[in-house]
């Protein structure tokens, strides 16, 4: 997900020559969620199993997106993003129509968890810099806490507790 076309090899890893394609990302995931579900209509007893996928989680790396100042992120946020229409500049709108579409039109079942309209709003729940740092951090760093913010990660407890209550709504009252 970090550019607008994904090189993607076409056929098996076992083939002898490997067949290496260039696609837009939208028409990648197209063919890896088609390729998902080849596998599991293939592959599980739909009387047995049940198929759940989940969304991607975003970052809030870039506070310009809800209206922040420019050059920071999700450091020092204590506030949820209020706007309904707001969608975040690292998850793309078409990779998630993509999904849906695919997933409308499969003839085996897949629920669909979309996680990351509902976490684009949260950019108050990253662990931002209150996490263990794996490497000291240098006198730059210290004086410059945007700079190490982690704003990939979630903290605990709390979003993903939202997560885990959806997937019990759609486990136990599909």
């Amino acid at each position: 997900m970090t550019g607008l076309r994904m090189k993607v090899l076409q056929g098996s890893f076992e083939d002898e020559t490997k067949d290496i394609i260039e696609l837009s990302t939208e028409d990648a995931y197209r063919m890896a969620m088609k390729s998902m579900l080849r596998w599991a209509r293939k592959n599980m007893d739909r009387k047995k199993t049940r198929v759940f996928f989940t969304s991607m989680s975003p970052s809030h790396a870039k506070s310009i997106d809800w209206g922040g100042e420019a050059g920071l992120n999700c450091f020092n946020e204590t506030t949820l993003i209020n706007n309904a229409t707001y969608w975040g500049s690292d998850c793309r709108k078409s990779i998630m129509e993509v999904i849906g579409d695919v997933f409308s039109k499969s003839k085996f079942p897949i629920t669909f968890l979309n996680i990351t309209q509902l976490s684009n709003y949260r950019k108050d729940a990253h662990t931002s810099i209150h996490k263990r740092q794996w490497n000291p951090l240098t006198p730059e760093q210290i004086a410059n806490p945007v700079s190490y913010a982690d704003c990939v990660h979630w903290c605990l407890p709390g979003l993903q507790d939202t997560w885990n209550e959806l997937l019990f709504a759609k486990l136990f009252y599909p």
